[in-house]
Parts: structure tokens; C-alpha cells; sequence
């Protein structure tokens, strides 16, 4: 499965200056004014993971696969959005096809970057944005609504699934996203949620975007920023897009040696796509041969088989056991006849939830 992260922000914050750098491509124009991106793009990247790079030194595979975030890089919303403004509607779309949203906030100076409301501020950015988001996800709950209410008619069963979308249109005409309606763990809303893709029924992460001076301690903004997304529940993550984008084509040591540079350990592609796991739930198990070490993503708490349809459907129609070495003992012991031999290979059935950082081998009939 692959996780998708959907990149917003208003225009000017540094969104497609990131978008350039953890893609390592320059398929954003970068523009000092509006709305410079006119058609969403999207890229594929892979995940860094030192356990496979680790997995593949032992293994000697011929080739290595990580799993995969694809990113798509939105243009900047506006307010008046869900009405049609700036770009409108058509990107308000792109937001829907994601997991997750990554929103970009400018917690950096620079008079020299224009900001679309003639100052920095990022909770007023962050109001802006998720406000347009709501009025969108109103709108789609109203045309349901409509449906509903003509299938309605002497249909009880309907008629539940009415009363719980007017609840939730209720509750989001007062400004609250779909993922803080108390009741959404309703069958019926899960099913509305799933069908109608309601982007703030979506796990935020609030990227705090800094200058190169404020990415060892936190500025007023980001400090603003973290206690804002802890009220939520939300994870924060900063990064400074300019810095990232310098990052790009270094060779490994000289990498790390400008990120020392800085005070950070990581770059802001790790901490995103780590934090984007964190939300989302994820975890990566292994299979390991000589024709490829790969990296799969599935979430935390699922059991062997449908860990094993992530590789084909067949697996998990078919499952009949798993063969399961975890990490540790796979470093340790340096292959997997040596793991069978130490008796540290496992024989795992249905019920066995899957840990991150397992080596699987699935045996399955069909």
C-alpha cells in the first residue's frame, strides 16, 4: 500500500520549494507570486529506511525496493476557494484523492517573499486554510444530503444514514472538521466518510516552513505552531524548504555534514515521511531473497494475511502461514538459514499481528 500526502498551504509559504526538494525533481515552478502552480503534480518517493539498506548488505539481493509516499503538490488555496476563487474547486478535488495533508505554514521574515495577506501569521494561515476545507466538505454533504432525502421515503434504513449526515452537517456548519465529530465512529458515518472523501475527515500534519537560522531552536511562530497542533492532536513537523532544497544531488557524507551544520540529525523528507507513518498509523515489514530485499507498508495491528495481501490478494485469499524473523535476530545471526538454525524463525497462522521490521516469507494455496 502506498501512503499519499497531499501538500497545502496558501500561496508564498514555500510549498513547491519543498515539493522540488524531497521529490529531487523540478517538476514545481517555484515563483515568487500566486498561484504558480497550475496543475497539481505528483511524484513518487521512496522511503529511507536504513533497516533495508542493512537487510540488503547481508542478503546481497539484486535489486533493493523501499516502500513508497507518492506527494502531490497543491496550489495555493485562497479564501474563497470552495466558492471558485483564486484556483478553486479543481484543487480542493486533487486534496480528496490523499491520505493524509500535509499543510505548510511560513513561520519565517523575508520581505522580499510577498505574503498573499501582507503578513506572516501562521494561525491565521492555518484559519484561512482549514476553513476553506470545511465549506468545501459542507458543500458535498449537502448534495448527499439531497439524495438522501429523495431515497429516503419509506426507507428506514436510509433514513438512519439521513439523520447521521445531518448531524454531521450540523456540526460542521458550527466550524468543526468531520475527524472531531464525537460520533464519527458510526458504521454509517465511517461508510459516508469513505464514500465522500470529506478532506477534514484526513489526519493533518502542520509543517512549520523556517528559515536556515531557526532550524536548531524554535522561533515565536513554530512555538505557536507546536502548541496549536497539541491542542489537536495534530503532529507537528519543521523544516526549512530552502535548506532541503540545497540538500539535493549532495552525496551521503557531505549531506549529513551540512545537516550537522545546522544542529539536525534529519532531513525534512525523513521527519515528513516518519511523522506521516506516525499519523497515519504505518509500520514497514520485510521480505528478504536474492532476487530483491523490499520494503512493504501496511498498518500497525493488522494480522499476517492481510499483511500478506498487500503483496497480491492471492496471499491473503490463500494464506496458510507465515514464516516470521524479526529484525533484531536477522541482524544478528546474519541470514535466514542461520536465523532457522539459531531457532529464532518463527511459524506464525491467521491471528498473528504483524510487528514492525519483521522479515516475512508467506505460504498460501489458491
Amino acid at each position: 500500500m502506498g501512503l499519499s500526502i497531499g501538500i497545502v498551504g496558501l500561496p508564498n509559504v514555500g510549498k513547491s520549494t519543498l515539493f522540488n526538494a524531497l521529490t529531487k525533481t523540478q517538476n514545481a515552478e517555484a515563483a515568487n507570486y500566486p498561484f504558480c502552480t497550475i496543475e497539481p503534480n505528483k511524484a513518487v518517493v521512496p522511503v529511507p529506511d536504513e533497516r533495508l539498506d542493512k537487510l540488503a548488505k547481508l542478503v546481497n539481493p539484486a535489486r533493493i525496493v523501499n516502500s513508497t509516499v507518492d506527494f502531490v503538490d497543491i496550489a495555493g488555496l485562497v479564501k474563497g476557494a470552495n466558492k471558485g476563487e483564486g484556483l478553486g474547486n479543481q484543487f480542493l478535488t486533487n486534496i480528496r484523492e490523499t491520505d493524509a495533508i500535509l499543510e505548510v505554514v511560513r513561520c519565517f521574515d523575508n520581505d522580499d517573499v510577498v505574503h498573499v495577506d501582507g503578513s506572516v501569521d501562521p494561525l491565521r494561515d492555518i484559519e484561512v486554510i482549514e476553513t476553506e476545507l470545511i465549506l468545501a466538505d459542507v458543500q458535498t454533504l449537502e448534495k448527499k444530503i439531497e439524495r438522501l432525502q429523495k431515497a429516503s421515503k419509506g426507507d428506514k434504513s436510509i433514513k438512519i444514514i439521513l439523520d447521521d449526515a445531518e448531524d454531521l452537517l450540523k456540526f460542521m456548519n458550527e466550524g468543526n472538521s468531520a475527524i472531531s465529530f464525537p460520533e464519527k465512529e458510526r458504521e454509517t458515518l465511517q461508510d459516508l466518510f469513505s464514500e465522500l472523501r470529506l478532506m477534514t475527515s484526513k489526519k493533518i500534519i502542520y509543517c512549520a516552513n523556517v528559515n536556515e537560522e531557526s532550524l536548531s531552536e524554535d522561533n515565536e511562530y513554530v512555538k505557536t505552531v507546536r502548541k496549536y497542533g497539541e491542542s489537536g492532536g495534530a503532529d507537528v513537523v519543521k523544516i526549512s524548504a530552502k535548506v532541503e532544497e540545497e540538500l539535493v544531488g549532495l552525496e551521503e557524507r557531505e549531506r549529513q555534514e551540512f545537516l550537522d551544520s545546522y544542529g539536525v540529525k534529519e532531513s525534512g523528507l525523513e521527519k515528513i515521511i516518519r511523522t506521516g507513518f506516525h499519523t497515519l498509523g504505518l509500520i514497514s515489514y520485510f521480505t528478504a531473497g536474492p532476487k530483491e530485499v523490499k520494503a512493504w507498508a501496511i498498518h500497525r495491528e493488522w494480522k499476517a494475511p492481510q499483511a500478506a495481501g498487500v503483496i497480491h490478494t492471492d496471499f491473503e485469499k490463500g494464506f496458510i502461514r507465515a514464516e516470521v524473523i524479526s529484525y533484531p535476530d536477522y541482524v544478528k545471526y546474519g541470514s535466514e538459514s542461520a536465523c532457522r538454525a539459531a531457532g529464532v524463525m518463527r511459524v506464525e497462522g491467521k491471528e498473528y499481528e504483524v510487528q514492525d521490521g519483521d522479515i516475512m516469507h508467506f505460504l498460501f494455496n489458491v
